[in-house]
């Protein structure tokens, strides 16, 4: 399924975006070394019910998943990028941990992840991270009505690859709106001038991730939680964006 939202339906993932953004802000925030993973979960789960909003994970129960998926954020640390299951572990100094957060709020949704060290940090998870970003930035600059899914794709995939990096093609971006998953899907690497072609009102979750020296996943016993195959560290960034008349604007910065 692919929505086209009404200006009116585009008002409402604003809020919701913003909504996100500010949540993942406040637990970047907080957590620091010491914080427990089920911690976050807690508090991310307080956020959402006092805002009204509801969490898209709880119930989440996709086929490749062993679900439920039971939670309100995913939280996946160090060679773990996507899925992560929140669990009873403390994080200690230099974790690398990726929160990924979709919620929705008076019926359209959101989603967003962000990629962080906590405590002292590695110049090589710091650069991973700053190369998802970058990514993320060039599939939104190369959003806009008429451009092709594939052109977004190109544009993350050549930021990726130039770095270094493999890119793996099993998960990618999506389009989004009354539910957290719909089509299309954007690949993090891919042909330019092809794919399903943007125009204003579309949704779509643009999350470039890779990890440190392959492209293969592995799965946790949890049945959700994806890892680099070799244990090496991960790194995933996203943003929800909305396709405007002129461009994309970005709908998960924090309220402010």
């Amino acid at each position: 399924m692919i929505e086209i939202l009404s200006p009116a339906e585009v008002d409402r993932a604003r809020r919701t975006g913003a909504l996100v953004g500010t949540i993942l802000q406040a637990l970047r925030a907080r957590t620091a070394v010491g914080t427990n993973l089920l911690e976050i979960d807690r508090w991310t789960r307080t956020m959402i019910e006092d805002a009204g909003a509801v969490s898209c994970y709880v119930d989440y129960a996709p086929s490749f998943g062993r679900g439920p998926f039971g939670h309100h954020v995913c939280t996946a640390v160090n060679d773990a990028v996507l899925h992560g299951l929140p669990h009873d572990r403390v994080l200690t100094d230099g974790d690398l941990l990726t929160l990924d957060l979709a919620v929705s709020l008076d019926g359209i949704a959101a989603d967003a992840a962000i990629s962080f060290v906590v405590g002292s940090a590695d110049p090589a998870d710091t650069a991973m991270i700053a190369t998802t970003e970058r990514a993320l930035a060039a599939g939104i600059a190369a959003a806009r009505p008429g451009a092709r899914t594939g052109d977004l794709s190109h544009a993350i995939g050549s930021v990726l690859t130039a770095a270094g990096y493999a890119v793996n093609t099993e998960f990618g971006g999506h389009g989004i709106g009354s539910t957290m998953h719909q089509d299309p899907h954007v690949a993090n690497t891919g042909k330019p001038g092809r794919g399903y072609t943007l125009r204003p009102g579309l949704l779509l979750a643009v999350e470039p991730w890779v990890m440190a020296d392959t492209d293969e996943l592995v799965t946790d016993a949890d049945g959700w939680t994806l890892r680099s195959a070799t244990g090496g560290r991960t790194a995933h960034t996203e943003h929800t964006i909305a396709i405007t008349e002129d461009g994309a604007e970005v709908l998960t910065r924090p309220a402010g």
